[in-house]
């Protein structure tokens, strides 16, 4: 049933402009619909993110979008760092860590958060 249906990631946000600039200006996402106020849904791939405004913005404690960047991951952190997104940093098991990428054998993921405190990862998978 839903097996057959596209899945969107969907981020809630307090302030759609200021996470416009982020996810646009900072992450390049490409917005294929703004429609209805509060509300822009970008494409990344052949995926697709709705960002919407939401009192309840920020209080997710878990990763809230995961983006497939392969071998790129490291190549990616670094762009993103010359914008000035500022990765987060986990003490996990079975884990080292090269510069802003947690490695688990082989395995790189990289943690970030929008403007609200949403958190984003990278993962070389």
């Amino acid at each position: 049933m839903l097996g057959e249906s596209d899945a969107a990631a969907t981020i809630a946000v307090k302030d759609i402009a200021v996470s416009r600039e982020f996810y646009e200006g900072k992450l390049g996402l490409k917005p294929v619909s703004t429609d209805q106020p509060g509300v822009i849904t970008y494409t990344s791939g052949s995926s697709r993110i709705l960002v919407y405004e939401s009192r309840y913005a920020g209080t997710n404690q878990a990763t809230a979008a995961t983006w497939m960047a392969g071998d790129d991951v490291g190549l990616i952190v670094r762009s993103l760092r010359e914008k000035g997104v500022a990765f987060e940093h986990y003490d996990l098991p079975n884990t080292t860590r090269d510069g802003d990428v947690h490695v688990f054998g082989d395995l790189r993921v990289a943690w970030f958060k929008d403007p609200d405190g949403n958190i984003l990862s990278l993962v070389s998978g």
